[in-house]
C-alpha cells in the first residue's frame, strides 16, 4: 500500500518533499514496493522472497487558513492488496476523523473540510486501516500516521508588556542602556521567517536608538539635560519575515523620563537686597525672607543659608525652611533706631548634596548682600530697671514713702511720662503712686506677721500718647518690728511624781515669737518676781531658748494637794524687749519605780492607805463569790417548796385562755356561765388535797332561800374574804377573775344567756303584725316557741 500526497505545490515545498518523501517515488513522491520479488544485482543469482504485504506511507501536510470553496486535498492511502476492483475499503480514525478529515473508502483520498489554524493545533494523529469489503476482515494491520498543519505568516508580532514607562538619569553617557523590549510572534519559528522579528525605532530619534535583534533601547546623544527637556515618547516597531517587504509588524510606546542630578548650582536673582525692619520688632520674630533659585529638584535643590560676615551678624540670624527652601531672617537682639539705623549682611546659599561628577560645573553656592534699614517707631516709656524691690516697716503710718520708680521716653522727642498702678489685684489697692514723680506710698497699715510681701504692677505712659504703656513689677517687702511678745510653744502637761527628789527636772519648755529672728531669737525664762518664794518648784534658764522645771522638795502627796500652778515669765531680745507671763499646771501622780506614771486618778488615794492593785482585785473577787453563793442558796430553798402544778380537782379560779371561737348565743354547751349570774349554782369551796390546812375553815351553811337572795357582788366579796383567810393559799399571788354586770335592768336583758336554764313566757306572735320586713324574724321565733312547747 502506498500513500500519495499533493502537498508539495510550491517550489519550496516541492524541494522539501523531494528531499524528504519523493526520493525513488514513481508518482507524486510515493514509494512503491513490489509484491513478490526484488531486483537482483549483476553477478548475483536471483533470490526468491516470501510475498510481504505492508503499508507504504509517510507524513501528510495541510496548509492552515485554507479559504477555498472545495475541501482541501490532503493525500491518498493505497494498499498493495487493492486491485482496483473496489473490494478494499479504507477506514480513517483518530483526531478529526470524520469531522475535519474525510476519506473516500474506495479510492483512499483524504480531504480537509475545515480551515485549520496552526497556532491552535499543530498536528493531528490518525489511524488508517484497509479491510475486505465483503468479509469486513482487515487486510492490513492498523497503522498510525500524522497530518501536520503547515504554517503561513498570519500573525503579527506583539509587545505583551507595553506601553512602557522608564527613567534614565540626565547627563548620561551616549549608549547608556534604557530598556529592553521584546515582541512575540505566534507563527512557527522553525518554518521560514514567519516568526523572525527585527526591531526599529519609529519615533524618538535622534535621542534614542534600538538594537534590531535584541530590542535594547539606548541613549543616542551626550549630556541630555533634564532642565532642557524632561520627557520623551519613543515608538518601537517589531516586524517579522526578518523585516522584508510583506512582513507583519506591531509597535509599542516607551515613555522615558530624565531624572535629575545635581548639575545646577544655586543662584540669587539679585546681588543686592534691601529690607526694612521697624525697631519695635520682637526678639525671635521673623523679619524677612530670601531665596536662591536652583534649577534642580528634590534633594539636589536642598540648600543651607548662612550669614558669612557683616555688622549685623550678632543682631540677626538666618535659618532654612526645608519646604520652601527659603532663608528666614530672624531678630536676635532688640533694635534701637536712636542707636543704629542700618545693618549690612552677606548671605550665602549653598547646596547640601553635591555630586562630584559635576563639580566642574560649580561652585554650587552663591552669595548676595542684604542691607537692613531700621525704622523709627514711637515706643512706650522705658523703665530704668526691669523690676523693683522696695521695703517698708510694718505698722508704718498711712502715706509713708516706700520707693520711687523711673521711666523715660526712648524716642528723640523725650515726652513727659505719667505713672499709675494697675489695680488688677487687691494688693494693688494697698499702695498709691505719684503720677509725676513715680513715688510709691502706703495706703494702709501693714502687719508683717499677716502678709510679709506684696507684689504690685506699675505702669508708665507718655502724656502725649497715652496708648503707649509699659509695665514693671514692683515687690514690697514688709520689714519686722518687735511688736509680738514671746509665748510658750504649746500647752504643756507637767507631771510630778509623788516620790520625786529635790532638783529633779520634770519638764523642759520652749517658746515661740511671731516676729522674725532679728526681734526675738533669744528668749529669757524666769519665775515671776512679783510673787512670793515658791517652795515646791523652781525654773532654770538653759540659755538655748529652753528652760527646765525642777522640784524643790523630796516628796509630794496627792491627798494633800494634787495640782500646783507655776507662773513663768518669758522675754525676748528685741528692741524694745517684750515679755509675757504664762502659767504651768503641774499635776501630782503616782509613779512606778522606773519613773513611769501609774495613775493620776482616785486610785492614788487607795494606794496611800497601803492597798496595792493586786489586793483590790482579790477583794473584788471575794465579793463576787459571796454574792454567787447567796443567790444559789435562795434558789435551792425555793425549789424545795411544793410544786406549782395543781391537780385536776383543784377548783381555784385561774385565768384560762382559749384560742377557739365559740358557737355564739345559741351555743349553750361550751361554757356554763350560770354560776356567775346565779350564785346559788356555785359549788362549795374546795381546798387543796395535797396540803392539809392547819386551821379548819368555818362551816358555811346557807339555806337555799338565802342563796337566791345573795347578789353577785356579795358573792365576789365573800370569795375575796375566803381567799384572804385561807391558810392553805400558796406563797404566790393568784389571780381570780369574776364577771359581774350589776343589777338587772328594768327594761330587761336582750341577752339569751339565761335561755338554757329558764324559759321565757313572752309571746312573739306580734312580730307577724309588723309587716313583711319582719316576716322572717316572726317565723324564726315562732319555730323556737313550738320547739319549746314540744
Amino acid at each position: 500500500m502506498r500513500i500519495t500526497s499533493t502537498s508539495c505545490i510550491c517550489p519550496f515545498l516541492v524541494c522539501l518533499c523531494f528531499v524528504q518523501r519523493c526520493y525513488g517515488a514513481a508518482h507524486h513522491g510515493s514509494i512503491k514496493v513490489t509484491r513478490n520479488q526484488t531486483k537482483h544485482i549483476e553477478g548475483e543469482t536471483e533470490v526468491h522472497h516470501r510475498p510481504k504485504r505492508g503499508w507504504v506511507w509517510n507524513q501528510f501536510f495541510v496548509l492552515e487558513e485554507h479559504m477555498g470553496p472545495d475541501p482541501q486535498y490532503v493525500g491518498k492511502l493505497h494498499s498493495n492488496s487493492d486491485k482496483g476492483d473496489g473490494s478494499v475499503k479504507y477506514i480513517l480514525t483518530g483526531e478529526g476523523a470524520g469531522t475535519i478529515f474525510i476519506i473516500d473508502d474506495t479510492t483512499g483520498d483524504i480531504h480537509s473540510t475545515k480551515s485549520l489554524d496552526r497556532e491552535q493545533k499543530t498536528h493531528y494523529v490518525l489511524h488508517a486501516q484497509a479491510i475486505d469489503r465483503r468479509t469486513n476482515k482487515p487486510l492490513e494491520p492498523e497503522s498510525e500516521f500524522i497530518i501536520k498543519v503547515q504554517d503561513i505568516n498570519d500573525n503579527a508580532p506583539k509587545f505583551t508588556d507595553g506601553p512602557y514607562i522608564v527613567t534614565v538619569p540626565e547627563m548620561s553617557e551616549m549608549g547608556t542602556s534604557v530598556l529592553q523590549v521584546t515582541a512575540t510572534d505566534a507563527d512557527d519559528p522553525t518554518y521560514g521567517n514567519s516568526a523572525r522579528v527585527v526591531y526599529s525605532i519609529l519615533q524618538g530619534q535622534p535621542y534614542f536608538s534600538v538594537d534590531p535583534k535584541t530590542g535594547v533601547i539606548r541613549t543616542a546623544l551626550h549630556n541630555m539635560d533634564r532642565e532642557a527637556r524632561e520627557h520623551y515618547s519613543v515608538v518601537i516597531q517589531a516586524k517579522d519575515m526578518a523585516g522584508q517587504v510583506g512582513g507583519l509588524s506591531g509597535s509599542t510606546t516607551v515613555n522615558i523620563t530624565l531624572t535629575d542630578v545635581n548639575d545646577n548650582p544655586p543662584r540669587f536673582p539679585q546681588k543686592h537686597y534691601q529690607l526694612y525692619v521697624p525697631e519695635s520688632a520682637q526678639v525671635g520674630s521673623a523679619v524677612g525672607k530670601i531665596k536662591a533659585n536652583d534649577a534642580d529638584t528634590g534633594s539636589n535643590a536642598d540648600m543651607k543659608y548662612t550669614i558669612i560676615n557683616g555688622d549685623g551678624s550678632g543682631v540677626f540670624s538666618i535659618s532654612t525652611d526645608k519646604d520652601t527652601r527659603e532663608g528666614i531672617l530672624s531678630l536676635k537682639k532688640p533694635l534701637n533706631y536712636e542707636k543704629k539705623r542700618s545693618y549690612t549682611l552677606n548671605i550665602e546659599g549653598a547646596n547640601t548634596h553635591l555630586d562630584f561628577r559635576f563639580s566642574h560645573l560649580g561652585p554650587f553656592k552663591d552669595v548676595t548682600m542684604l542691607k537692613i534699614i531700621v525704622g523709627d517707631v514711637d515706643e512706650p516709656p522705658l523703665f530704668t530697671m526691669p523690676s523693683y524691690v522696695m521695703e517698708v516697716y510694718e505698722n508704718a503710718e498711712i502715706g509713708t514713702a516706700v520707693g520711687t520708680v523711673t521711666a523715660q521716653d526712648p524716642d528723640a522727642a523725650n515726652s513727659l511720662v505719667r505713672y499709675f498702678i494697675d489695680h488688677n489685684t487687691e494688693e494693688d489697692s494697698y499702695f498709691t503712686i505719684d503720677a509725676s514723680t513715680g513715688t510709691i506710698k502706703t495706703a494702709k497699715i501693714f502687719d508683717r506677721e499677716e502678709t510679709p510681701w506684696y507684689n504690685i504692677t506699675v505702669a508708665a505712659s507718655e502724656i502725649d500718647n497715652p496708648g503707649l504703656v509699659s509695665h514693671v513689677p514692683v515687690g514690697v517687702r514688709i520689714l519686722d518690728v518687735n511688736d509680738n511678745p514671746p509665748e510658750l510653744a504649746r500647752e504643756y502637761d507637767v507631771i510630778v511624781c509623788e516620790d520625786s527628789k529635790p532638783g529633779q527636772v520634770i519638764q523642759t519648755i520652749t517658746a515661740t515669737d511671731k516676729d522674725n529672728s532679728a526681734n526675738g531669737a533669744r528668749f529669757h525664762f524666769s519665775l515671776d518676781e512679783g510673787l512670793s518664794f515658791n517652795p515646791n518648784f523652781t525654773l532654770r534658764d538653759n540659755e538655748d531658748n529652753t528652760a527646765s522645771i525642777l522640784t524643790r522638795r523630796r516628796r509630794y502627796s496627792r491627798t494633800t494637794q494634787d495640782i500646783y500652778y507655776l507662773p513663768v515669765l518669758i522675754s525676748d531680745g528685741g528692741v524694745p524687749p517684750l515679755s509675757s507671763s504664762s502659767t504651768l499646771t503641774i499635776r501630782v501622780c503616782a509613779c512606778e519605780r522606773d519613773g513611769r506614771v501609774r495613775t493620776c486618778h482616785a486610785e492614788a488615794f487607795l494606794s496611800s492607805a497601803g492597798l496595792s492593785t493586786g489586793a483590790l482585785i482579790a477583794i473584788l473577787l471575794c465579793v463576787v463569790i459571796l454574792l454567787a453563793i447567796v443567790v444559789l442558796f435562795v434558789t435551792l430553798r425555793r425549789s424545795k417548796k411544793e410544786p406549782l402544778i395543781i391537780s385536776e380537782e383543784d377548783v381555784r379560779e385561774n385565768v384560762v385562755t382559749y384560742d377557739d371561737e365559740g358557737g355564739g348565743e345559741e351555743d349553750t354547751e361550751a361554757f356554763d356561765i350560770t354560776a356567775l349570774r346565779n350564785p346559788s349554782a356555785a359549788e362549795e369551796l374546795k381546798y387543796r388535797r395535797d396540803v392539809r390546812p392547819e386551821v379548819k375553815p368555818a362551816a358555811r351553811h346557807h339555806p337555799s332561800s338565802s342563796l337566791d337572795s345573795i347578789d353577785v357582788q356579795e358573792f365576789i366579796k365573800q370569795r375575796l374574804a375566803e381567799a384572804d383567810l385561807d391558810p392553805s393559799v400558796p406563797p404566790y399571788d393568784s389571780l381570780q377573775t369574776y364577771a359581774y354586770e350589776g343589777h338587772r335592768s328594768e327594761a330587761g336583758s336582750i341577752s339569751s344567756l339565761d335561755s338554757a336554764t329558764t324559759h321565757s313566757d313572752q309571746d312573739y306572735n306580734y312580730l307577724g303584725d309588723w309587716g313583711p320586713e319582719f316576716k322572717k324574724l316572726a317565723e324564726l321565733y315562732g319555730e323556737i316557741e313550738s320547739e319549746r312547747t314540744t
